[in-house]
Formats: C-alpha cells, sequence, structure tokens
C-alpha cells in the first residue's frame, strides 16, 4: 500500500505544522486555557482563513475537499501541539454528520458558515448510562404539530457549552437499546427548555451536561439514523488515532532530549543501556501506533461496517496499549518533574489517556474485535 503524500497533501502538512508550531508552545496554550471559550478563537479564525475548517465538505459550498488522510495529517499535527479549539467536535463529529446524514440544503445552509468559523457544533449523544454503546438512548423524540419535540439529558458533550448548534441523538421509536428509531436531530443552542452546563474536561478541553426540556429541533436529519452516526464514529476513532500519534510521537522526542541532557553520576542518563532498552520500547511502540493509525484512515471509508469495524477497533487496542506505555515510560524517565503541572509531558499523557477512553478504551474495542473474529476472521 503506498503511503506518500501528494504534493498537495504535503503542502497541507507544511501549512499545519507551521500554524501548530508558531501557535502553541506549551506557554501560548496555558493562555489560551485560561480563555472564556477554553481556547483561542484568534486561532480558530486563523484555521478558517486557512481553509481547514472546510476540510472534510464538498469544493461547491467553499469546503477544501479532502478526505481521510487530509484528515490524518491535521489530526496528527493538533496532537503534537495539544489543540484545544472545537476542531473535532465541529468538522469531525457535526461535519460528517451533516456530510452523512444532512440534506443538500442543509448542507447548503450550515457548511459555508463552518467553514467561515461562524459556526460551532457539537453533537450531544452520550448519555450516562450508555458508556460506549452508540444505540442506547433513552433521550425522547416525538412529534408535536409539525415539529420535533425533545425530551432527556446528554452528558460529555465536546466542546457542547460554545457550541452554537447541537446534533442531539433521541429515540423516535423502539425500547432503549434497539438498534432501530435512533433519530438525529439539529437543535439551536439558545432553543427554550435547553439548558447546559460546561466544565473542563480531565486535559484541559471542555464539555458540557446538557438537558432538554421540550425542546423544538430545527430539523430532523433521519429518524432512523444508527449506520449515519456509527460511520461517523468510525471516522472520528481513526482521527484520534492519528491525534494520537502526534501526541506520542511529542512524549518521545521530550523524552529522548532528555535523556540527552540530564545528567546523574557524572554522565547523561541516556548513556545507562537499561534506559536506552526503555527508549527503544518507546519508538517501537510509537510506529506500531502509526502504522495501525494509518490502517484505520484507509479503512474509516470503507462502506461494509464489519471490516471497518475490524480495522478501527484493531487500530484503537493498539493506540491505547502504545500511549500508555509511551506516557509512562515518559513520566517515569523524567522522574518527577514528569508529574509537574509546570512541565508538558503530563499534560501529555493526560490527553493521551482521554483518547483511549473516548468511544471505547482499548480493553472494549479488543473485545469487540474478538466477537467480530479478529481483524482477518469472521465472527462466530
Amino acid at each position: 500500500m503506498d503511503f506518500d503524500l501528494t504534493d498537495e497533501q504535503r503542502l497541507l502538512k507544511d501549512s499545519v505544522d507551521r500554524l501548530v508550531a508558531d501557535r502553541y508552545t506549551f506557554a501560548q496554550r496555558k493562555k489560551y486555557l485560561a480563555e472564556p471559550t477554553g481556547y483561542a478563537p484568534a486561532v480558530w479564525a486563523e484555521y478558517a482563513e486557512l481553509g481547514l475548517l472546510g476540510l472534510p465538505f464538498e469544493e461547491t459550498l467553499g469546503g477544501f475537499g479532502g478526505g481521510p488522510v487530509e484528515t490524518m495529517i491535521v489530526m496528527e499535527a493538533f496532537g503534537r501541539g495539544l489543540v484545544l479549539e472545537p476542531f473535532f467536535a465541529t468538522i469531525i463529529l457535526g461535519g460528517g454528520l451533516l456530510r452523512r446524514a444532512g440534506s443538500p440544503a442543509l448542507r447548503g445552509a450550515l457548511v459555508p458558515q463552518i467553514t467561515a468559523g461562524k459556526l460551532r457544533l457539537a453533537f450531544a449523544h452520550i448519555e450516562r448510562h450508555s458508556r460506549y454503546d452508540l444505540h442506547d438512548v433513552t433521550t425522547t423524540a416525538r412529534r408535536e404539530g409539525g415539529a420535533w419535540v425533545l425530551n432527556g439529558a446528554k452528558s460529555v458533550v465536546l466542546h457542547g457549552d460554545v457550541a452554537d448548534k447541537l446534533l442531539v441523538t433521541a429515540r423516535t421509536a423502539g425500547a432503549q437499546r434497539d438498534r432501530d428509531g435512533v433519530g438525529l436531530f439539529l437543535v439551536d443552542a439558545n432553543t427554550p427548555g435547553l439548558s447546559r452546563r460546561g466544565y473542563p474536561t480531565q486535559d484541559g478541553t471542555r464539555a458540557a451536561e446538557i438537558t432538554l426540556a421540550g425542546v423544538r429541533a430545527e430539523e430532523c436529519l433521519g429518524e432512523s439514523a444508527l449506520p449515519a452516526i456509527e460511520h461517523v464514529v468510525d471516522e472520528a476513532i481513526a482521527a484520534l488515532c492519528a491525534e494520537a500519534v502526534g501526541t506520542m510521537q511529542v512524549m518521545n522526542e521530550t523524552t529522548l532530549e532528555y535523556l540527552k541532557t540530564r545528567k546523574q553520576f557524572g554522565r547523561t542518563i541516556g548513556s545507562f543501556q537499561v534506559l536506552q532498552h526503555r527508549a527503544v520500547d518507546m519508538l517501537a511502540a510509537l510506529e506500531q501506533a502509526r502504522g495501525m493509525a494509518m490502517f484505520a484512515t484507509v479503512m474509516s471509508a470503507e462502506d461494509n461496517p464489519v471490516e471497518r469495524r475490524k480495522a478501527i477497533s484493531a487500530a484503537k487496542v493498539q493506540i491505547g496499549r502504545s500511549g500508555r506505555l509511551i506516557g509512562q515510560e515518559a513520566v517515569q524517565l523524567h522522574g518527577g518533574i514528569g508529574m509537574t503541572a509546570e512541565y508538558s509531558v503530563g499534560h501529555y499523557f493526560k490527553r493521551m489517556t482521554v483518547i483511549d477512553a473516548m468511544y471505547g478504551d482499548a480493553d472494549t474495542h479488543l473485545s469487540r474485535l474478538a466477537a467480530l473474529g479478529g481483524l482477518f476472521g469472521h465472527a462466530a
């Protein structure tokens, strides 16, 4: 398989790498965290100017027309910078749902606003009891006249506290865990009956708890939209795998630099063979993760849901395992400084830990992969 980038992809990579290097030093990131939104609006505007906010959308709507590889390039760079802006929530999740479930008229109305940086989206799906099961939905949607009215609650809605519009799942038919009847609705964040409580997550990004009490939806994107939702979540996991590779790469590079400069017993600690072995283990884990992230990127466009999920789960397993090994080694090899808030390594490990938990941790995806018969097998 050819993993060489095209000229256009290399230009995108160079542009994003420069932007992250210029705007996301560790000190700058601390300032962005103190913003009321939890990120830098000025940097968000730069994403719009560069065309990053149009990455997955068709060019006829002002988008970039990019695919999974372009998403991988951007997300890996964002992982290296520990980027805080709601790119994942708005473009990967929200944009993905618009592409796969939204009507041409809806995309025509919303995509230009998104690409201009004027509209932020959030995907309100997780409920407190549902854990990693996308079909476990108790929020209800009922017809009232010509509109849909939503009642329920959503948890850990990524950047839900700053979103202008929400894409909300609600049950239109069936029981709590039925696969049929999971609808998808567009809701304005200022609609009467909708309340939200924002908070910082463990890695410094933002999320919200959202309550819906008689909330009227703007539009229904599908009364049984679970297949589209599952495909978008698989694409989102592939994007997270790419981000995780960028995060692990920085932890690996920072640790190597520390081993080369920190002295103990009159010599650099990197000269001790046992620490060299641990550094090699970190590099091997990083390359394993990189290979599986590329595999997930390619397979995220697969229309066969079983084959796609096998690949995505296999990648998530490796990302989780590699991330834990690299994060733990990075903190341990730095000694006490690796645990402090003033040093970057601990922050990267926090983000890596959160990525592992999102949409199913390594153990969850290992179980799913086994139930599907393994990466190259068949379900029993």
